[in-house]
């Protein structure tokens, strides 16, 4: 009873490489068929993973970029204020020996609110750049003016700023207002 058939994957191996009589070669036909549709449908179905795949990471980078720029519009705003802020601050007289004690006081407390305020918003992403002696950065920078370079200081550098720069998250809100020293500028002309 030692029956010596093969195992059933080496049957259908054996099968498959030529014809039998109870196995016509149209089936072997058909079988080459199956197996091409079957290559072809594993391909799809790759190239229908890989698909998704990046749509899942497109997804996750835009989901990410609205949670940290949703608020770009309200942080302008906030950002004006802390603009005015800063404008008030600089129109109060400079500290005196002998000035009004109220003087003194409401000028420390301004102050204080600035920094507490400045202090909230780059807790939140929103940072204040000052331009002042740094390279122009057309990507930060709007120059307002040029003057000739005072003695020592390259041309393109920022001589002074009007207003510094504003950035959410490393994008910007708004650019710094400067002065740049220009190239090939007379300071008669």
């Amino acid at each position: 009873m030692n029956d010596q058939t093969p195992a059933p994957e080496t049957q259908a191996d054996a099968a498959q490489a030529q014809p039998t009589p109870e196995q016509p070669a149209d089936t072997l036909a058909r079988i080459a068929e199956l197996e091409a549709e079957l290559a072809q449908m594993k391909d799809r179905w790759l190239r229908s993973e890989a698909e998704m795949q990046n749509l899942r990471a497109r997804t996750r980078r835009e989901v990410e970029d609205a949670r940290q720029y949703a608020v770009q519009k309200f942080a302008r705003d906030v950002v004006e204020a802390a603009d005015n802020l800063r404008r008030g601050l600089d129109a109060l007289p400079p500290l005196q020996e002998g000035e009004a004690e109220l003087l003194t006081k409401l000028r420390g407390g301004f102050e204080g609110v600035e920094r507490a305020f400045l202090a909230m918003l780059e807790r939140n992403g929103v940072v204040r750049q000052d331009a002042t002696g740094k390279p122009f950065d057309p990507e930060l920078h709007q120059a307002m003016a040029q003057q000739p370079p005072p003695e020592g200081v390259a041309a393109g550098t920022v001589l002074q700023s009007w207003t510094p720069a504003w950035t959410l998250n490393g994008r910007l809100l708004k650019p710094a207002m400067v002065v740049v020293a220009g190239e090939g500028i007379s300071e008669t002309a």
